[in-house]
């Protein structure tokens, strides 16, 4: 499931292939239904009915391209649809309607020293199509279009995963997982859009169940690599799934932070927690929504995230499925 997932197109505002897969996944399930935005909101019938209203929360869109402009000789103009870096753009093959591209920029052979020592920015960069003019690149693309990492997937190294929008394709993958299972208590679940230019699907989900609790699966950057040492780590493949205290949107509710670490612990759960306060998930939007929510975020550890070849463990995965597994026991009461 996660490969079918990750290799959907589905930036922000463009969703609508991951979202079909998702109902064709949970139909007959539960019941649900699809917001204005296009998120989806899902309720799973549990056993019984919890004292507190409990949602689970993972994004269904991915970082990518959005075509502005494209010159008399077919080249195109493109800006980032999320955060991404420029430098893991240049030289990538991209995918628009159908057709490939590829990002290229001047050649290291003609560039000055100040050239080369200079940042990469959006602005230099321009996707090749192979068209000899606007004219004929007009016949495949059009300003407005969206583009994406040309990607494939696949497992390498010891329990490793490579692929594109692993953030957050693996929450979809997990909240799906829960949603076809034996729940205990009624639970909703969220597919949400446009999380990553600013969590705008979560802002209206969270509105409209209005849940005490809620739990948001996610990706969340690993910076294990070599010279890479301490507080600037972040976290680190295979060592567990990760539960934040804060990160650059979201103080977290104290009470779940602890129940999720001692719930690890009393189950010999491998689990780590963020020591970067950086970027951000749904919770922010999440926590502030009508009467507000606690929150508590479950992260897979990621290596190159936002980029075409981002890196995760299997293990962390299944880490992950323990964790949640347990909560669920604890987390209604």
């Amino acid at each position: 499931m996660l490969k079918e997932l990750c290799l959907l197109n589905a930036t922000s505002g463009d969703e609508h292939k991951v979202r079909e897969f998702v109902i064709s996944q949970i139909d007959g399930y539960c019941d649900y239904k699809v917001d204005n935005l296009g998120s989806v909101i899902a309720f799973k019938k549990g056993k019984n009915k919890p004292l507190k209203k409990v949602m689970f929360s993972a994004h269904m869109d991915e970082v990518g391209f959005i075509i502005t402009d494209i010159d008399d000789k077919g080249y195109l103009s493109f800006d980032c649809v999320g955060g991404i870096n420029p430098n893991v753009v240049a030289g990538r093959t991209i995918h628009i309607n159908g057709i490939k591209g590829v990002v290229g920029l001047k050649p290291i052979h003609l560039l000055s020293d100040d050239e080369k020592n200079a940042s990469l920015s959006f602005k230099k960069l321009r996707i090749d199509i192979g068209a000899g003019n606007k004219e004929e690149a007009l016949e495949h693309v059009k300003l407005g279009d969206f583009a994406y990492f040309e990607s494939d997937y696949y497992e390498f190294g010891n329990d490793l995963i490579k692929s594109k929008a692993l953030d957050d394709r693996i929450g979809c993958m997990l909240m799906i997982e829960l949603i076809k299972s034996d729940l205990e208590y009624d639970t909703y679940f969220c597919f949400n859009v446009q999380e990553e230019v600013g969590l705008r699907g979560a802002l209206c989900t969270s509105y409209a169940v209005q849940s005490d609790i809620s739990i948001v699966l996610e990706s969340t950057t690993a910076a294990d690599l070599d010279g890479v040492n301490g507080a600037q780590k972040v976290c680190s493949l295979g060592d567990g799934p990760v539960v934040s205290f804060m990160d650059g949107r979201t103080i977290y509710d104290k009470t779940l932070y602890s129940l999720a670490m001692h719930t690890a612990k009393n189950h010999t759960i491998n689990v780590q927690t963020k020591t970067a306060i950086a970027g951000g998930n749904d919770a922010g939007a999440i926590q502030t929504s009508g009467k507000g929510s606690k929150v508590l975020a479950v992260s897979l550890p990621c290596r190159y995230i936002h980029s075409g070849a981002s890196v995760v463990n299997k293990k962390d995965i299944e880490e992950t499925r323990k964790l949640i597994k347990e909560l669920m026991k604890v987390i209604y009461d």
